[in-house]
């Protein structure tokens, strides 16, 4: 904490004298951040969920491996969150957030990353608290391409490239990578084996440990294709075709109890775009997509499964369709209205497969084919009156979950979502901004029907619904306040925010019946940010975070008031220098205070406060080659970013529950050839 003070001390000293910047990577808006540039600054790997946690200091990252982690955005994560990339919604297919959303794209076919906060958001099904929109990369009519290369420590390396171009009417583009790495080591040495036996030494757990044929494999082997297709049918119409594919192999999870031989996603999107079409159509947008996830994950790497293994595979598919339309009423006041649908079906089933004979049998469902069914109608609007701009939004949202269980039953839900925002111009250089916004989501399959298989002593299985049938839609009533400054060489900005959160949908670990309930709770916060320009080579950008959650109702039989996955103050600063037009050198530190405030009911545990730093070079030549250069964690850290809340199954023996740590130094170089 010493160290966050002294750091926000500096930060605030430097942040007198301020000039709007022109090239940063991060865009402030009132209620959102636009991360830009992802895939040529992010090149340590594909893991999107890092990317961000590096550039937003209201985003925490949970580790769970050397890839496909996932994010907490002001202390919200999980379905709380709305993840779409171009759009599309993909969902993960495992009960135990293995292949979160964020995990089915890579950062280099990355354009930007829009991360919006609060409920403010009424095109999109779902968006309690906040949405990732990721942008991939558009075809150009140009020939134009990238190929590159990656190599770092720990056995990474990484091979991609681009090709786009076309001509007036058609563009297109094709994009493939393939990245892999050996486990990563932590600061005192331990790679993802290591540190898994060290936590189940003299716990009795050493059966999850790796076997020792599979001790040192890979962590991870990823391979994504993306291809593109854009028509101009006409001069105000235009057509967009996009595939991408995933195929993640033999990922290691070595704090749960079993691992993802594979994780399988395709994402098929079509739009069609057309403006100024007459009196009653400014801009007409048609979107038709499905998503399909397919993800096993088994004992078979781990002692315990060199006789028989067990696997759990989990599938699921999206097909979402949209439609909207703006149009200009009242002079040039513009309204935008429309309807969206979206089908989720999700599956899950358990398997037992003995080793010598590959015999297998299925022996228990945990998800019975749930179809998620819903229909939303949305209508926003703006307009500028005077200093004063004015946004707003409605939806409504019909949702039906239907399973296939025969001893489950069907739930319907009903809801309006509304909001408003407002943005004050006090002056050339101030703005003052606020909004309040309500917003709902339901609850998932996996929280309303998951089911447990339990040994008992005389080793039969005992089935146990640990989902909740009986659980309500979680609504947010919210307001956001803030003010934004800006200076003859840089701006700062604070945001405030609180967060009413009625039947929230929380994890209750007392209990293995239900394990899901309805609490009622509330999160507030803080953020400042901000950027300086020092001379026309060198700046600094930075930001803040500060959040506290806290329960209003308690989770049967327990006491602790703390909200899980609240992750403690967090400092983002950057520090940049182009020592001519070709060249920089960039610094930067992300440090967080110690989190104490943890809901010990529910397996979280204090963690240390950390330091990291960071340094990366680059340098492009004329001929078209980039070259970069970095080291993370400079001074070999040993430190864990990831609490245990038990809504996860993690490795523990029913008193701690075993943390992973995060690398230790990483070196990487990175050359790349632009045509």
């Amino acid at each position: 904490m010493i160290k966050i003070i002294y750091l926000l001390f500096v930060y605030i000293g430097f942040l007198y004298s301020f000039e709007q910047l022109e090239d940063i990577n991060i865009v402030e808006q009132a209620t959102s951040k636009v991360v830009e540039n992802i895939s040529n600054e992010e090149i340590k790997s594909a893991d999107l969920a890092d990317a961000l946690q590096r550039n937003i200091p209201s985003i925490s990252m949970i580790r769970r491996s050397g890839i496909a982690n996932d994010i907490i955005l002001r202390g919200q994560t999980r379905d709380n969150i709305n993840v779409l990339i171009d759009n599309t919604k993909v969902c993960g297919a495992c009960v135990n957030r293995m292949d979160p959303p964020t995990s089915h794209i890579v950062t280099n076919v990355i354009d930007e990353v829009e991360v919006t906060e609060g409920p403010f958001d009424v095109e999109d099904f779902g968006t309690l608290s906040g949405a990732v929109k990721v942008t991939t990369q558009k075809p150009s009519k140009n020939l134009s391409g990238e190929i590159g290369a990656n190599i770092g420590s720990f056995g990474y390396q990484k091979f991609s490239g681009t090709i786009s171009g076309g001509t007036d009417k058609v563009r297109v583009l094709f994009s493939a990578s393939n990245e892999k790495s050996e486990q990563y080591k932590d600061g005192d040495g331990n790679d993802l084996a290591t540190q898994l036996e060290n936590y189940t030494r003299d716990r009795g757990l050493s059966g999850y440990n790796y076997a020792p044929k599979y001790k040192d494999m890979d962590a991870f082997e990823k391979t994504t294709t993306m291809g593109k297709v854009f028509i101009d049918v006409a001069d105000n119409q235009e057509l967009r075709f996009s595939y991408t594919a995933n195929r993640s192999d033999d990922v290691l999870y070595p704090s749960s109890k079993m691992d993802a031989i594979y994780d399988d996603s395709d994402i098929a999107n079509f739009e069609y775009i057309a403006k100024d079409l007459g009196k009653y159509s400014k801009k007409l947008y048609f979107q038709l997509y499905n998503s399909q996830v397919e993800h096993p994950m088994s004992t078979q790497y781990r002692e315990i499964g060199q006789t028989q293994y067990m696997t759990h595979k989990l599938t699921t598919e999206m097909t979402g369709i949209k439609l909207k339309n703006s149009v200009d009423i009242i002079g040039d006041r513009e309204i935008t209205y429309g309807i969206d649908g979206s089908r989720r079906n999700w599956d899950g089933h358990y398997s037992m497969t003995m080793v010598d004979s590959g015999m297998s049998r299925e022996t228990g469902i945990s998800i019975d084919d749930v179809d998620t069914d819903n229909v939303g109608l949305f209508l926003k609007s703006q307009r500028e009156v005077g200093d004063v701009k004015i946004a707003w939004g409605v939806r409504y949202d019909g949702t039906s979950i239907d399973t296939q269980s025969q001893t489950e039953k069907d739930r319907d839900f009903y809801d309006v979502s509304a909001n408003v925002f407002a943005t004050y111009k006090l002056d050339n250089d101030t703005n003052i901004f606020g909004g309040v916004g309500k917003s709902s989501r339901v609850p998932d399959a996996r929280e309303l029907y998951n089911t447990k298989y339990v040994k008992q002593e005389d080793g039969t299985m005992k089935r146990i619904v640990n989902g909740n049938p009986d659980l309500k839609q979680t609504r947010n009533y919210e307001v956001d306040l803030g003010v934004e400054k800006f200076f003859s060489n840089g701006k700062i900005k604070v945001k405030t925010f609180y967060s009413k959160l009625r039947d929230y949908i929380y994890y209750n670990s007392s209990t293995m019946l239900h394990s899901f309930e309805n609490i009622d709770a509330h999160i507030y916060g803080a953020e400042l940010s901000g950027n300086y320009l020092f001379t026309d080579n060198l700046s600094f950008d930075a930001g803040l975070a500060y959040k506290k959650g806290r329960k209003d109702t308690q989770p049967t039989n327990q006491t602790d008031k703390d909200l899980a996955d609240i992750s403690p103050i967090k400092l983002n600063a950057l520090l940049n220098y182009d020592y001519d037009d070709q060249g920089s050198i960039q610094l930067s530190v992300i440090s967080a205070g110690k989190w104490d405030d943890i809901d010990s009911d529910n397996g979280e545990q204090e963690l240390d406060g950390y330091t990291v730093l960071n340094f990366k070079t680059s340098r492009e030549f004329n001929n078209g080659i980039v070259l970069t250069a970095g080291v993370d964690n400079i001074t070999d850290e040993t430190y864990a970013i990831t609490n245990t809340y038990k809504d996860l199954i993690l490795m523990t023996d029913s008193t701690d529950t075993m943390l992973i740590n995060e690398f230790g130094r990483y070196y990487y170089l990175n050359a790349k050839y632009r045509f």
